[in-house]
Parts: structure tokens; C-alpha cells; sequence
């Protein structure tokens, strides 16, 4: 029976994996076998590439996810997960050469590093005689699928999100039964996680992610569309992170949801909205989609670096904001309509470009993905896919009291404010004696850097 690697990179789960199936050779319609059965090991290679810029939470969290997917293979009669370190092309090569691999299976890779990288990797084995063997994506429908009638991309999310829906996506595929597991090879073994600044993460794999979704469709899915943007209620999913590795594939998601879930799966597609964004436009990973909005005038300097600094810390004396910093550093997570929140108030009050808070999530956020990070900022910056967005500067307090009415997502993550009762937590500066003691008072002026924003933005506009 011939060998075959199945390379997992962001789908390190065993059902509903196309890849397996084909590797494997079982014979399910639509998932690119045909190459008869086979005995299949399973790989990770840790690049540096990867590896080396993520910031201590996506480490930590990748690699309790590894040790989830290496247990639940030895459970099922494989050596477990072979792991290897170095570049991709190399280690790859050596492992076919090593077992006689005749191919190596992989879910397709549409980033822009993935796919240089999925090139440069088939070429070298197409070298050795080994197909590279792409069967799925880490999306219900992959980028590129889906495009206007003159044949164009889309820019704007509402009409892709009705062809995408048109689009439709296939069935979830069950876990093969009666895979034969390869044996017999060396592993580097699974890197140890990072000994300092990991914050408390959420259980990982494939089982966690699971259950996390099981829960969440008894008690919470039905009021998704009601609770979703308030922070101080459990609405949403959380299931971020386990979609980030693939512990869970978004097919599942939508297969399981009922008729009465647009709204969620309209997150869905904003995810996958944002990956075909960046399939067609690979440079708006750190460049400016609409290039005009590069000529906005920023911030710089020491002022502009303590700014910086105190919001990173969460102290910028606006309780909704801080909270958010404060839970990302905390929790490697932060609510969405408060990544919204806290964006736009570096952006649009702070006045600093939105690239480097997109650095600095990226760097904390163990949900990190590249595409939704990079295009989240941009739709805040007024520079991204949003048709009119600049005029879009989100009041902090106004939003601390539409999204946590009670202040009680301020309170969980503010110890100084905790003796504050009711809404009062959002404009602590005028309680009776000011802000309480160890918690600044506001740094800037909402409604005169609000205006000042709207000036550059007017300067650039007309520039």
C-alpha cells in the first residue's frame, strides 16, 4: 500500500476533512480521490516563518491544539502527528524521501504567504516525482469562487453575501472509518509553549470546539441577532479561535444552523468575505485597499507613542475602550463590537495610522487571521471595503452605554471602576471628585479629535 502525507496547516481536526479523505483514498464523491487507498501520516511543519512573528498567545494556543489532534490520532490507531521544523519545501522533501511518499495531501492555502509558499512546495516535489494534492479550503466556499457578472471580484459585502448564499457549499463529510495510519517516523516533537505573557485561553481541539458549538446552539444561538453586540452578555459563539486553527470547519456550522440564522450566517460570510478580499488583493494584507486614503495625515512622535501606550494598557481614561485593551491582553480575545470601539478610537481620536494597531492585535489576538484583522482595520479606517465609511467614528461612551448598559463589562475587566454602579462606569470624569483613584481621566477630547479626523479626512478628499 503506497504512503501519502496529509500536511495539516489550518485544519487540525479528523471530521469533515476533505484532505483526509482524499489522502486516505476512501472513495466520497467530490473530494478529489482517485488514487486508491493508501496508508496516510500525518505532518505539521513548524515554519518560521509563521511561527517566529506570532505573538505568545496563537503559539500557546496552536500548539495545545497540535497535542489535541496528536492525542485524538493516537486514539485511533496512529503513531500520532509527525512534526518536523524548518521551512516547508525542505522538511517535506526529506519526509518523502524518507517513507516514499508517492503524494502529499493539504487543504488549499489562499493567503498570500500559503499560497507563494504551496508553490515553491509543488514545484520541489513535482522534482521528485510527488504531486501536491489540494482538495478543500478553510472556507465554505473559497475565495475566488464567487464574483460579479462582468466576471470582477466583489468589494462590498452585502452583494457578495446574496452570491455566496446563491453559491451554496456541500455537506459536511463524516470522519473515514478504517484509515490506515503510517508508522515508523521520527518526530521533532511539538513545540512547548511560550513561558511568558500567554493569557487564559480557551480549551483547544477538535473536541472543545465541538462541544463549544454544541452549547452555544442550545442557549445561545437563538438570540444571536439580539445579543451579538452587547459585551457584557455571553452572545456570541466564540467559536473565533477554533475556526482560526480549523477544529472546526464553517460547513459544519452552516449545515447545523436553522432557518432563522441569517444573522449568524452572515458573520460567516464576512469571514469569508474578507479572505476573497485578500485573495484578489494580496497586498491589502499591510497596504491600503483604497490607496487615496494613504495620503491621510497621522500622528507621530513621542506624544504619539504615549498615546499609543496608553491605549495598549487600557488607560485611556474611556472605560469601554479600556476594557476591551484590557481584555485582549487578558484573554488573547476581545469582543467584536468592541474591536470595532477600540479600533476606531486609535484611528479617528488618537490619529494613528491602522496599521500599527493591526500589528499590535495580531500580535495578542490568538484568533488572529490575517485577512479579518487586516480588512476589520481597514473597514474602521475608512481606507478598506465599506462604500461611505470615514464618516463611521464611534462615540466611546455612547457605545459603552448602547452595548453595556449596566457597565458590567467594564466592571469585569476595570478592578479601579468596580465600586462604580449602573451606567455612571462610562463617564467616570464626573463623578464627585473625578474618575477613582489609580483610573486617569480621558486623554483627548472625543468631539474635537472627531473633528479633526473629519478635517483630514476633507484635506485628503479634496487633496
Amino acid at each position: 500500500m503506497p504512503v501519502r502525507l496529509l500536511w495539516f496547516r489550518r485544519d487540525l481536526r479528523l471530521a469533515d476533512n476533505p484532505a483526509l479523505h482524499a489522502a486516505a483514498g476512501t472513495g466520497v464523491p467530490g473530494t478529489g480521490d482517485g488514487s486508491g487507498p493508501a496508508s496516510v501520516l500525518p505532518v505539521f511543519v513548524v515554519d518560521p516563518v509563521l511561527w517566529e512573528p506570532a505573538g505568545p498567545s496563537r503559539r500557546a494556543y496552536l500548539v495545545r491544539s497540535l497535542h489535541a489532534l496528536d492525542a485524538a490520532l493516537r486514539e485511533r490507531g496512529s503513531g500520532g502527528l509527525v512534526v518536523r521544523r524548518g521551512e516547508p519545501v525542505a522538511e517535506l522533501g526529506r519526509l518523502v524521501a524518507e517513507t516514499g511518499a508517492d503524494e502529499v495531501h493539504a487543504a488549499a492555502d489562499f493567503g498570500p504567504y500559503g499560497r507563494a509558499r504551496d508553490e515553491e512546495v509543488e514545484q520541489a516535489l513535482g522534482e521528485q516525482g510527488v504531486a501536491l494534492v489540494r482538495t478543500g479550503s478553510p472556507y465554505a466556499v473559497a475565495p475566488g469562487r464567487v464574483r460579479k457578472q462582468d466576471d470582477t471580484p466583489y468589494r462590498v459585502f452585502t452583494p457578495f453575501l446574496r452570491a455566496w448564499a446563491d453559491h451554496g457549499w456541500r455537506a459536511p463529510l463524516p470522519e473515514p472509518k478504517d484509515v490506515v495510519w503510517a508508522d515508523g517516523v521520527k518526530s521533532s516533537g511539538i513545540p512547548a509553549e511560550p513561558r511568558s505573557g500567554v493569557p487564559a485561553l480557551p480549551t483547544a481541539g477538535e473536541a472543545a470546539a465541538r462541544a463549544v458549538w454544541s452549547a452555544y446552539r442550545k442557549k445561545g444561538l437563538q438570540r444571536y441577532a439580539e445579543t451579538r453586540d452587547r459585551a457584557d452578555l455571553p452572545g456570541t459563539s466564540h467559536l473565533s479561535v477554533h475556526l482560526r486553527f480549523g477544529e472546526v470547519h464553517p460547513r459544519t456550522l452552516l449545515a447545523e444552523v436553522g432557518p432563522d440564522a441569517s444573522t449568524f450566517r452572515a458573520e460567516l460570510a464576512w469571514r469569508e468575505f474578507y479572505a476573497d478580499v485578500l485573495h484578489h488583493h494580496p497586498e491589502s494584507a499591510r497596504e491600503y485597499l483604497n490607496p487615496q486614503l494613504a495620503g491621510m495625515q497621522y500622528d507621530t512622535g513621542q506624544d504619539a507613542d504615549a498615546l499609543f501606550a496608553a491605549w495598549q494598557a487600557g488607560r485611556t481614561g474611556y472605560p469601554f475602550v479600556d476594557a476591551g485593551m484590557r481584555q485582549l491582553a487578558a484573554e488573547g480575545w476581545m469582543h467584536n463590537r468592541v474591536r470595532m470601539v477600540v479600533a476606531s478610537f486609535l484611528v479617528k481620536d488618537l490619529h494613528q495610522e491602522w496599521t500599527r494597531g493591526a500589528r499590535h492585535f495580531m500580535n495578542l489576538l490568538a484568533d488572529g487571521d490575517l485577512a479579518s484583522n487586516s480588512h476589520g482595520w481597514q473597514w474602521v479606517a475608512g481606507c478598506g471595503t465599506d462604500a461611505a465609511p470615514y464618516f463611521r467614528i464611534f462615540n466611546p461612551v455612547a457605545q459603552g452605554r448602547k452595548f453595556d448598559p449596566d457597565g458590567d463589562y467594564v466592571r469585569r475587566y476595570i478592578p479601579e471602576l468596580q465600586g462604580v454602579a449602573g451606567a455612571a462606569v462610562h463617564e467616570p470624569w464626573k463623578l464627585p471628585g473625578g474618575p477613582p483613584k489609580g483610573y486617569p481621566k480621558p486623554i483627548v477630547d472625543h468631539a474635537e479629535e472627531r473633528a479633526v479626523s473629519l478635517a483630514r479626512y476633507k484635506a485628503v478628499r479634496e487633496g
